[in-house]
């Protein structure tokens, strides 16, 4: 029961914050909005028994990109920022959108069909731990996808850095 009630307060916390972050107009509040969402994230996590997805929903999320997120934010003048207008005339038409995009998600979702059991059973997983299960099955199975998202933020990174530094050659 108590467990239910977890699930329902994180799961109500998660989806309020979610829509304030987008609602606010002041970019820090967002921020701190979308810290909230992904510190309740985490409880859901340790919820399902998975503490090691937990400490890093912490560690690199609400930890890290929150921080790149409010150095953006720093770099960025916020007044010029505020007084600009809606992207779009008519809030109405989003909620629209919104509403037809969350209809057909409710339309798809019937026809999921979980696919096949992969080779951990909650079992086996309890007896070498999450983490050492995790890790062997990603080491493993998935180091080819896991290689190539690590040449994909590499790749990332230094277009940031040619960004970053065509930028201070136009200013001298």
């Amino acid at each position: 029961m108590f467990a239910k009630l977890l699930f329902l307060y994180c799961s109500l916390v998660i989806l309020a914050s979610g829509l304030a972050a987008i609602r606010m107009r002041n970019p820090v509040h967002s921020v701190l909005m979308v810290l909230l969402l992904f510190f309740h994230m985490a409880g859901l996590y340790l919820l399902l028994g998975a503490e090691f997805l937990a400490a890093v929903q912490v560690i690199v999320y609400a930890g890290a990109i929150l921080v790149l997120y409010l150095f953006v934010l720093f770099l960025v003048s916020l007044k010029e920022e505020l007084r600009l207008g809606r992207f779009v005339d008519s809030a109405w038409l989003g909620m629209v959108l919104a509403g037809g995009i969350g209809a057909g998600l409710l339309y798809i979702l019937p026809l999921f069909v979980p696919g096949r059991r992969g080779q951990w059973p909650p079992e086996l997983v309890r007896q070498v731990t999450h983490t050492k299960a995790l890790g062997q099955e990603m080491y493993s199975t998935f180091i080819l996808p896991f290689e190539i998202a690590g040449l994909i933020l590499l790749i990332a990174v230094i277009g940031g850095l040619v960004l970053a530094r065509k930028d201070k050659e136009a200013e001298q």
